[in-house]
């Protein structure tokens, strides 16, 4: 099989650099052109993230892959997209509306940005949870008369939250929910939170993330008809605060269901989730799209982050919840810089090839 061509942009940052890993030896993709910054064009990718000291400075854990070292870093506008079969975005949303806007002009978009998120024609999909919804990629292209389209991830707070809600969604109905976030370093990027700040201390306000959460989650488990997406008639309530740990998020949730709801069968529900998920044989897809632990002392960030490759959402303290008629209480546990950014991206874009969109 031909791979597909794919160039990164923004490849020299922290979701850049986990793109250039997830990316390495893939079965389906092939990283044949890279974009960062006007400061990064025309380096060696080795030397675009060097320090004023001469370190290297590689932020996402093992080796460089060797195919990257000595490509060239470009300019997004030397990019050569006749040359590409689709573009990975991992850059900043104050610039990517523009770029992606460019790009998708040309070519499908698979982005980490929230520059596109909110528009009526843009489904935020996450793999296994609201494929369906990727039809409207084809209303977006007609829209826009765009040759392309951009697909964005959503918020990595929101990722976990939504796919532990989507079985309960299915079976049970769900009216309202309550979460409490505690979310790591590494969701505010390399310079959103000093060690100072955060070192024995909890900080208990994210600017702008809660009202993202409650939009993505309603417009993620809602039903796309007529070419539209009607959101979800859920009731979202949610306090996000930055913890100090490293890597994974960890949310509270309380829910309320339409039906009553035994905790003691929650399980069973993941287990055939895991099953049935259409995720299921893509190269990225983790062997368990649910992990369920019955311990009490379960999810902890440094237990789960590694489970599946940081693609497997962790579920425990799952315990009815007695302030609803018909009500479930559970934590969860997401990782923020693998399922919840590039990692997921690249399974994003495995399900849209599968189904004939790239």
């Amino acid at each position: 099989m031909d791979k597909k061509k794919v160039a990164i942009i923004g490849v020299t940052g922290s979701v850049g650099q986990e793109f250039v890993r997830s990316l390495y030896n893939h079965p389906w993709f092939e990283v044949t052109q890279i974009a960062a910054s006007e400061r990064s064009a025309g380096k060696k990718y080795l030397d675009a993230i060097k320090n004023a000291d001469g370190t290297i400075s590689w932020d996402v854990g093992g080796e460089i892959p060797e195919y990257v070292k000595e490509m060239t870093v470009k300019s997004v506008d030397e990019l050569d997209v006749s040359q590409l079969d689709m573009v990975f975005s991992a850059v900043e949303s104050k610039a990517a509306r523009d770029i992606e806007t460019k790009m998708a002009a040309e070519l499908p978009v698979i982005s980490t940005s929230s520059a596109y998120r909110y528009e009526s024609d843009v489904p935020i999909l996450i793999p296994g949870i609201n494929d369906e919804q990727a039809e409207l990629l084809e209303t977006q292209k007609k829209n826009r008369n765009w040759k392309g389209w951009v697909a964005p991830l959503p918020n990595c707070t929101t990722t976990g939250l939504a796919i532990t809600l989507k079985p309960l969604l299915d079976r049970y109905g769900v009216k309202r929910v309550m979460m409490t976030s505690m979310q790591a370093i590494s969701g505010g990027g390399k310079s959103g939170v000093s060690a100072m700040v955060i070192t024995d201390n909890i900080i208990p306000y994210i600017p702008k993330e809660e009202g993202k959460v409650k939009l993505e989650t309603k417009k993620i488990l809602g039903k796309l008809r007529d070419g539209k997406i009607e959101d979800a008639d859920i009731r979202i309530s949610c306090t996000c605060t930055r913890v100090p740990v490293l890597d994974g998020h960890t949310e509270s949730v309380f829910v309320e269901t339409a039906k009553d709801i035994d905790p003691a069968k929650a399980k069973d529900i993941y287990n055939e989730y895991n099953q049935d998920i259409s995720i299921s044989g893509l190269p990225s897809a983790p062997e368990k799209y649910y992990a369920f632990h019955e311990d009490p002392t379960r999810p902890q960030p440094r237990m789960e982050r590694e489970v599946g490759d940081g693609m497997t959402t962790t579920i425990g303290r799952v315990e009815r919840e007695e302030l609803f008629e018909n009500g479930l209480k559970y934590v969860l546990f997401s990782h923020n810089k693998k399922m919840g950014s590039a990692k997921g991206a690249v399974l994003l874009a495995e399900m849209l090839y599968k189904k004939g969109k790239i």
